[in-house]
């Protein structure tokens, strides 16, 4: 009997799906994260602790530079830098080089409902990140060694697992470096966040659904070998000036420890491209 190829076969051995609660319902898509997170039997979570980072320099070969940054939890961004090129606008950058930022949201990054994707509420979110992803790499980038040129640099979020554009500006910064662009140190982005109540600690690197309930978040942006605070954006009820210092000193706090990880990760690139080079 001739077989039909057109046919997937199914598994030997199957089983009956699960059946959640009494009524047969599915909780929908990061719930059991959310109860997880923020149940009453959950440990509590130090909020000085960072989450796992792993970064990688030099993926992308169509692109002058590359870099993907992941966070324990599941946040995954993939960046590529190009440039410089003749702006298209001479005029306008005379006197500097120009930065151009991009950032956007793979269709499969969210696994709640936050934006539709295409939806407008999206494409104006993207817009902030972007311009926030600029914000935080300008004062990174020598500009002013790159005349009537423009360099370019895409965000792309794969995976939406919190702290997003914290783990976008790192990957940013380390695609430029590896792309060979003057820059007077990598900008480390580290984000915070504080749950409601008047007994809420700010937290380091937030997930996603702590994110989702927060009272006020906070993304900082750090020239760690310089010193120098590149970017601070956020906002939300905080609560007194005292508290959002605070918030910003552990976040200070928190750039300098991921700066060693990204730094090896531009080293092992170069590493890498050498010994491409020699063989």
């Amino acid at each position: 009997m001739p077989l039909d190829h057109r046919r997937l076969r199914g598994p030997e051995e199957s089983q009956p799906p699960e059946l959640w609660a009494a009524a047969g319902e599915v909780p929908a898509a990061g719930e059991e994260e959310e109860e997880a997170a923020g149940g009453a039997d959950a440990a509590p979570r130090d909020p000085c602790a960072l989450r796992p980072l792993f970064a990688r320099a030099g993926l992308l070969s169509q692109a002058e530079g590359s870099a993907y940054v992941e966070l324990g939890g599941g946040t995954k961004v993939l960046c590529a830098a190009w440039g410089p090129r003749e702006a298209a606008e001479p005029a306008a950058a005379a006197g500097g080089g120009q930065l151009l930022c991009e950032f956007h949201r793979a269709p499969f990054a969210g696994r709640g409902a936050r934006w539709r994707p295409g939806s407008a509420a999206e494409r104006e979110a993207e817009r902030e990140a972007a311009a926030a992803l600029r914000e935080a790499l300008e004062p990174a980038v020598r500009l002013a060694r790159y005349p009537r040129a423009r360099l370019a640099v895409s965000a792309l979020l794969l995976q939406d697992g919190g702290s997003a554009l914290a783990a976008a500006i790192s990957a940013a910064a380390l695609a430029l470096a590896d792309a060979g662009v003057e820059m007077y140190d990598l900008a480390v982005g580290c984000a915070l966040c504080r749950p409601p109540g008047p007994a809420g600690a700010w937290l380091l690197q937030p997930g996603e659904p702590e994110e989702r309930r927060a009272a006020a978040r906070l993304t900082v942006a750090l020239l760690p070998a310089l010193n120098q605070v590149s970017a601070v954006l956020g906002g939300g009820q905080g609560g007194p000036p005292d508290a959002w210092a605070q918030a910003l000193r552990l976040g200070l706090d928190g750039c300098h420890r991921l700066y060693p990880v990204l730094r090896q990760s531009l080293l092992r690139a170069a590493r890498r491209r050498d010994a491409t080079a020699t063989a």
